[in-house]
């Protein structure tokens, strides 16, 4: 007997989904992009949804056709041994080394701060409760789909609700004139910013947190595993959608309140003050914390799901170590790990983006990895300058890297993953007739 969701069910399983992107990084970004690309806002969201949008869901597309894990993509692309390695470096790097401990500075930062100060102890008794919180509800996976799809994701749809509505009807200032850089390139930059919320290397491994909701309620079926992934990952688009632009209104018209300079939170203090009065600074404080808990859940959860699988621990005892692991890392400040993280952010994001558009083209080739290892390679050496450049040891490049083709765009991978692209494609196709033809 098959087992099927419910219509009520599926579109739980769209809020979860939607929940678990949804972190503090969403919600700071775009109002950012908002009041710097000033006139040439909707250029910059459709660079910025594209890759805070458009890249995750197709992202869970992919991980839905082999099951929803990133080692399961990885394995039909590049090989066991390979696919373990990148998909374990994957984990760490959006589990417990950058997004979840950010998930805890980033609510501290714009919810607890405005209202109590900041403070080395207080941001150490915050993350002690906030991950005392994430930990209660990670250690039960099986009840997330009630836990957050029919609580915690509709309480934070309607939280953005109240906020998008504001941010539509009452903008608190006149369109200000786009800073150089977006008068420059207002797409590109808009497409290079949606890789701080994160999202395409959440959705790498959110993809098992969804498969295994669908299962625990019953759903065997590979053809409807698929399926209500499929649907919820478009559910989660299209409330991602709505929420950006929103964000992207409210920044740009908030002018009047704060610099153009001044970053997200700071938008978003000044603007729910002004909007919500002395109220806001409570509205904003628990809509970070409930959007970023969530988030922080659905990647500990993930990761201790992978980590069970590979190390003799169970999955409760993972999730206690990541949650500690994360905890100690968030008391290093939300400073220090955007620091960190930009530079990394750019340099893995090419070689994923990469996994992700040529796993849609396997029929295309006679050996899928002799197209896909070296463009990732290629993308991921070019992304590695480009992360280079933005922190303090770009002086150490070679010149001509400042040159290369959209490199004053932040991408400086796309045209030479391209021709690798080509190249191996050619190589493909000559390797495949020779086959043929030694066989005959």
């Amino acid at each position: 007997m098959k087992h099927h969701l419910t219509s009520k069910d599926i579109l739980a399983l769209g809020f979860m989904t939607f929940a678990l992107f949804v972190g503090a990084g969403n919600i700071i970004f775009p109002p950012m992009v908002g009041i710097q690309s000033g006139e040439y806002i909707w250029t910059a969201a459709v660079g910025f949804l594209l890759s805070a949008v458009g890249l995750p869901v197709i992202t869970i597309i992919a991980l839905a056709r082999v099951g929803g894990g990133i080692d399961a993509l990885l394995g039909s692309l590049i090989g066991k041994s390979s696919s373990l390695f990148l998909a374990t470096v994957c984990y760490i790097v959006v589990g417990p080394l950058f997004a979840t401990p950010r998930t805890a500075t980033m609510s501290f930062e714009v919810g607890i701060v405005p209202l109590i100060g900041d403070g080395t102890l207080p941001l150490f008794f915050y993350s002690l409760v906030y991950f005392a919180v994430v930990v209660s509800i990670s250690l039960y996976p099986g009840n997330l789909l009630d836990t957050v799809g029919h609580f915690l994701g509709p309480l934070k749809v309607a939280a953005l609700a109240v906020l998008g509505i504001a941010a539509l009807f009452c903008p608190a200032g006149t369109i200000p004139i786009a800073t150089a850089d977006y008068q420059r390139a207002a797409f590109s930059n808009g497409f290079v910013n949606g890789y701080l919320t994160m999202d395409t290397l959440g959705a790498l491994v959110f993809g098992i947190v969804i498969v295994n909701a669908a299962r625990l309620r019953g759903v065997e079926s590979i053809k409807l595993l698929t399926r209500y992934t499929i649907l919820a990952g478009l559910i989660a688009g299209v409330g991602l959608t709505l929420v950006y632009l929103s964000l992207f209104k409210l920044g740009n018209g908030s002018s009047a309140l704060v610099a153009q300079s001044a970053n997200g939170a700071a938008i978003l203090h000044a603007y729910v003050q002004w909007t919500f009065g002395s109220m806001g600074s409570f509205f904003l404080a628990a809509l970070i914390f409930f959007a970023c808990v969530v988030t922080a859940v659905g990647l500990t959860c993930a990761c201790a799901e992978f980590f069970a699988q590979h190390v003799p621990l169970s999955y409760k005892s993972l999730v206690f170590i990541l949650s500690i692991f994360s905890m100690v890392v968030s008391n290093l400040g939300l400073n220090h790990l955007i620091q960190i993280s930009i530079p990394v952010l750019t340099a893995i994001y090419p070689p994923c983006i990469v996994l992700i558009m040529l796993s849609f083209t396997l029929r295309w080739w006679n050996k899928s990895s002799r197209l896909i290892a070296p463009t990732m390679i290629v993308s991921l050496i070019f992304g590695v300058i480009d992360g280079v450049k933005t922190t303090s040891f770009k002086d150490i490049l070679p010149v001509f890297s400042q040159h290369l083709p959209l490199a004053n765009r932040g991408l400086a991978w796309l045209p030479p993953a391209m021709i690798m692209m080509l190249i191996a494609a050619v190589v493909d196709r000559i390797k495949g007739r020779k086959q043929v033809t030694t066989h005959l």
